[in-house]
């Protein structure tokens, strides 16, 4: 019997952008989120639509509130998750800006376990873990927020990334000096070569977190295994 091979698909990048909050006064949402420190990156008002996007700090998602804007009723979004390094620190920040924040607290039967009775306890987890501390407040329309401390995570927990992190132009100018250094002591040991060459594999090291020494090692051994560029 034939058997069919599916060929794998690589996934295409799909990074959680917005969530969408529903609000019954947007001034008085937009100043709630402001006095906690969150980044205002647009205010757009055309008639009788209004899109207000903020962003909590250091984020790759962020809310939008607004007018005209399809989203659940005022207060009903719940445990919404932010990620903190330190949930004692966070808590006493939000003490700090006003906001009606809870005492920490851990899951009787685990992270996010509201199904046993009394399932939050008073305290941080005693076992100090990640993902298994908590605080909570709401925004003045009653929508939830669970503040979370995640101090390392969990294996397989975050993505690796297999494009090339871009760089500024005064640290991509600093590591070509950087290269064109290292391939000076090379170039007056080695035979006649393609400077490029060599440039290639000692970036690629560097980017990948190799020391300068290390990355200078692995270009020599690349112009030496794959291009045959021997000592004179």
């Amino acid at each position: 019997m034939e058997t069919t091979k599916i060929a794998k698909v690589e996934s295409v990048d799909m990074k959680l952008e917005v969530v969408v909050l529903g609000v019954s006064d947007v001034d008085r949402a937009k100043a709630f989120y402001e006095n906690l420190g969150w980044r205002l990156d647009a205010d757009f008002a055309a008639g009788d639509f209004r899109a207000v996007q903020m962003t909590p700090p250091n984020s790759g998602a962020s809310i939008i509130f607004g007018k005209g804007i399809r989203s659940a009723k005022p207060g009903l979004a719940d445990s919404l998750i932010l990620a903190v390094d330190d949930i004692d620190a966070a808590h006493d920040d939000l003490v700090a800006r006003g906001v009606d924040v809870s005492e920490v607290f851990h899951y009787a039967g685990g992270p996010f376990n509201n199904a046993v009775e009394n399932p939050r306890v008073d305290g941080r987890d005693p076992q100090g873990r990640s993902y298994f501390s908590f605080a909570s407040f709401e925004d003045p329309d009653g929508n939830g927020w669970l503040l979370q401390e995640i101090k390392s995570r969990l294996p397989g927990r975050e993505w690796k990334s297999t494009r090339a992190i871009a760089v500024d132009v005064a640290t991509l100018a600093e590591l070509l000096r950087e290269t064109s250094e290292h391939h000076d002591r090379y170039e007056k040991t080695h035979a006649e070569h393609r400077w490029w060459d060599w440039y290639a594999p000692y970036l690629s090291a560097r980017q990948n977190g190799s020391s300068p020494e290390e990355a200078a090692a692995a270009a020599d051994r690349y112009m030496e295994a794959v291009l045959h560029v021997l000592p004179r």
